[in-house]
Parts: C-alpha cells; structure tokens; sequence
C-alpha cells in the first residue's frame, strides 16, 4: 500500500506540472464579435500546441457572395507554430481591411491568454469609419 501511495502521488504531481506548464488560449469560432464567448472560454493547449491564433474575417457566411450584408467572424484557436506560419501566408494577400471587400486576416501569439485581443476589432473598425466619412463629406462641400 505504501508503494502504491507514493506511485499515485508521483502520477498526480506529474499530471499537476503537465497541466501548469501548458499553454492557454482563448477559443471561439465564428463569432461576430470579440466579447461574450471570444473572451471568456479558455482552453488549456494540448502540448504539442505553442501558439494562440486569431483568425478575423470579414464579409458574407457562408457563401461569401457579392451584395450580402457583410459582417466580422472571429475565430480563436490553440495552434502550432507551422500551423499559424502556413495560416498567415495563406491569408496574407486576402488581408487588405477594405470594407467593400471580403477579407481574411490571421495573428498568432505565444504565451498563456496572448489572444485576448484581435487584429481590428469590430466595434473599433467601425467607429473609425464615421470620421472618415465626415472629412469627406466636409472636403466635397467646400
């Protein structure tokens, strides 16, 4: 029974160090937003997992078609590095913020919860368009 005491407490101090030393990110998928979900589920990393990435997409779901309301879709994931490097220079060129047009956009990050935040976020990218559109509603007046 000793034996055995000390065999259990060996597994359960090498799970509790497994468990510390994994990376943890924030999960979603698809969300229209970075809030509700996107910042409160937390995932701890399987350990070949060590990046965070963010994924933003903007337009039509899921077809993605010309004239659709278009909207953002915000998905969050553990990774790894090879993962988010191929992810990245897929979107690469898709990733221009252009309103009028559907868009892809990927970040990773490493270190626990490094994902809270997102490449532009939705309520951020549209309050900065109102001033734009002002000045050029000034600059065609005058």
């Amino acid at each position: 029974i000793e034996n055995m005491n000390i065999v259990m407490k060996s597994i359960s101090f090498l799970f509790f160090v497994h468990s510390c030393s994994s990376l943890q990110c924030y999960v979603c998928d698809n969300q229209d937003s970075n809030s509700g979900k996107c910042l409160t589920t937390v995932d701890q990393c399987r350990p070949e997992y060590d990046m965070c990435q963010t994924e933003i997409k903007w337009g039509t779901m899921p077809y993605w078609q010309a004239g659709a309301d278009k909207q953002f879709y915000i998905s969050k994931r553990c990774a790894t590095r090879q993962h988010c490097e191929k992810i990245m220079k897929k979107y690469m060129p898709r990733c221009t913020h252009v309103w009028y047009e559907d868009w892809k956009c990927s970040e990773c990050c490493a270190g626990d919860k490094c994902n809270y935040f997102i490449i532009s976020s939705a309520t951020n990218y549209r309050a900065s368009l109102i001033p734009v559109l002002l000045l050029a509603l000034f600059i065609y007046k005058w």
